[in-house]
């Protein structure tokens, strides 16, 4: 998808499984790598994406998002249902390069807003989501793919 900074952002394949499988279980979301390889193959036929963002060696960073019609607007809606940055790789933009990146695939598959359901106070990600232009709404984060004209 793109490179800054020496950040490399692109669709995961299921061969990025075993360096996937580390980020997650260092992260405290154990998943085996033959799991995450069937994942990862199942998601590039249906209706989302996962993207990787790499600096250099295994991944650093992932956003997966998938895309389903709503009833109360004529365009997509895209949600975000991970968005995970190694803690070297924090608080240097990975997460808003990784974000970023999940917008323009949002786009491009017609979505209208992107919606990102938060963890628990005190993780962090309600205040990144502030600052990366999320309002909150109805127990999630919600934030427009287009300006207003």
């Amino acid at each position: 998808m793109g490179s800054r900074y020496g950040l490399e952002i692109r669709s995961a394949l299921p061969a990025d499984a075993p360096g996937l499988a580390e980020l997650l279980s260092a992260s405290g979301h154990p998943v085996s790598s033959h799991l995450l390889a069937e994942q990862l193959d199942a998601l590039r036929y249906g209706h989302g994406t996962a993207l990787l963002s790499l600096e250099w060696g295994p991944p650093s960073g992932i956003v997966v998002l998938h895309w389903y019609p709503v009833l109360e607007q004529t365009a997509p809606m895209a949600q975000i249902t991970m968005l995970l940055v190694a803690p070297d790789g924090r608080r240097r933009g990975v997460g808003r390069q990784l974000l970023k990146a999940a917008a323009q695939a949002a786009r491009m598959a017609g979505c209208g807003a992107l919606q990102l359901l938060a963890a628990a106070e005190g993780t962090g990600l309600p205040e990144f989501c502030g600052a990366t232009g999320f309002t909150p709404s109805a127990g999630c984060f919600v934030r427009p793919l287009r300006k207003k004209g």
